[in-house]
């Protein structure tokens, strides 16, 4: 049986949140997840409104039952949100979240007067190899250079560019990798299990501080573990934790963001509306990853590099495959994905240096790739037994050790690349305004791929080496 991995890694972020019942959506097609039984509101007036219409329209269906709904988080928060209760979450079946969906419908009209959505899923913001992976880490050689190289620039404290990334936070023995000399921030939680096996994705944010710093060496960069739980934290949660990165040390220049989540909508995330107004408002660049899903549906917050009046301070990152010249098999495309750079088969730090770490694969490759493309491409190889894939199978899954450099697939990495970029644009050319490096940066560019037939800006760094792509089959 062909591995299933976002529902495998459904139930991985379930058993890290215990407290929270999830389900997928919309319907059965696993394209995003959430909390059941809970819709997110503006608070103030809007809350009031939706939490009576609410009211009144499951008093009006005599099988649901309106004394579930109340509200179940704070009146008053930075993000400007609050959580409403429209449904036992411990209900079981294909049926278990059904009012939510009764919910966002009984608001329709007072949206269609308001002329803007007043009601939400509380979706599950997650990292963006997770949810969607586009493949697990490999061991790599201490004895070959990171790819991309390190850039032969000199760091100077007075000119460094600050580089923000909210992520899992930074393993143990990261200050033993030289790329990481100029780089601090969180603690990662947890590093490994019971057992001393490495636990899945805690590599993530070290991995990322790597990728800038190799691009762009002149560079002052934190990293925040505010996805320390499996990557994944609940939507109406996230805001608060993208401004409580930014409180820590300031608006940075550049914000480096591989995380998100599509929701079916083209109008971004609740949970992170204020969060943008004030981005927009400042002088930081977000950089954030397309997401993994091989598909066209916008990736939040990613995609606000498309809404009206984010143009300049969003830029969203989309995936090239190994050799630069195509997009990635997994990435996502279209419009809202503004350039591409490469984000398969990265070598950046993981863990290990300090003495070797066990890791156990959780997700089994395919037999062919799962987006139909002919390439050796991370779905199938190196190929590996998983744990959540064959569970109660036969199959032993396989183990490596990781001994410092990792190698690693995901939009997740294409966008510290292009982070990096802008840091060393803004180095080269003495350029303070991170937004105004982004547009020279982009205008200057001769450089493009082709995405599912489309020809689309691509970035590649100097010091990025190409790998080869095995061809399985023909056309692409």
């Amino acid at each position: 049986m062909a591995p299933q991995r976002f529902h495998e890694q459904f139930d991985q972020i379930q058993r890290s949140m215990p407290d929270v019942p999830l389900a997928m959506g919309p319907d059965d097609s696993a394209e995003f997840m959430y909390e059941k039984g809970v819709v997110l509101v503006r608070d103030g007036e809007e809350a009031q409104v939706v939490e009576d219409t609410v009211r009144a329209h499951f008093t009006a269906a005599p099988d649901l039952d309106q004394e579930q709904i109340r509200r179940a988080g704070p009146r008053s928060n930075r993000s400007g949100i609050t959580r409403i209760r429209v449904g036992d979450p411990g209900e079981g079946g294909r049926d278990a979240d059904r009012a939510v969906a009764h919910a966002l419908r009984s608001v329709r009209e007072h949206e269609s007067r308001a002329g803007h959505r007043m009601a939400a899923r509380n979706h599950v913001v997650h990292i963006a190899v997770n949810a969607c992976p586009g493949d697990e880490p490999v061991p790599a050689p201490l004895s070959e250079p990171p790819n991309p190289a390190a850039a032969d620039t000199p760091h100077d404290p007075d000119t460094a560019v600050g580089v923000l990334v909210v992520d899992t936070g930074l393993m143990h023995d990261y200050r033993a990798c030289g790329l990481l000399a100029h780089t601090d921030g969180d603690a990662q939680v947890q590093e490994c299990d019971d057992g001393g096996i490495l636990r899945q994705y805690v590599g993530h944010g070290t991995f990322i501080a790597g990728l800038v710093a190799a691009v762009a060496p002149n560079t002052d960069i934190t990293v925040r573990g505010s996805l320390n739980d499996a990557g994944a934290i609940l939507e109406s949660e996230f805001g608060e934790k993208l401004f409580e990165a930014v409180d820590a040390g300031g608006w940075p220049d550049v914000l480096s963001l591989s995380a998100g989540t599509s929701n079916g909508r083209t109008d971004g995330l609740l949970g992170v509306e204020n969060f943008m107004r004030e981005l927009r408002e400042q002088r930081t660049l977000l950089v954030a990853a397309a997401g993994n899903n091989a598909g066209a549906a916008p990736f939040w917050p990613a995609a606000y590099a498309d809404l009206p009046g984010w143009e300049d301070s969003v830029l969203s990152v989309g995936a090239l495959r190994s050799d630069g010249e195509f997009g990635a098999c997994f990435t996502n495309h279209g419009p809202w994905v503004k350039v591409y750079a490469p984000g398969e088969r990265l070598t950046s730090a993981l863990t290990g240096f300090d003495s070797p770490v066990p890791y156990v694969y959780q997700h089994s490759t395919y037999d062919a790739c799962r987006y139909g493309f002919s390439y050796g491409c991370t779905c199938q190889h190196p190929r590996h037994s998983g744990m959540l894939s064959d569970e109660g199978n036969a199959a032993k899954p396989d183990q490596v050790m990781f001994e410092g450099f990792a190698q690693w697939s995901g939009t997740s990495f294409a966008t510290p690349v292009t982070a990096g970029l802008v840091a060393a644009h803004m180095t080269a050319h003495k350029e303070t305004d991170p937004r105004a490096a982004r547009r020279q940066l982009l205008a200057a560019n001769a450089e493009f791929a082709e995405v599912r037939g489309a020809r689309v800006a691509a970035l590649r760094p100097p010091t990025w080496r190409p790998v080869p792509v095995v061809r399985l089959g023909p056309g692409l």
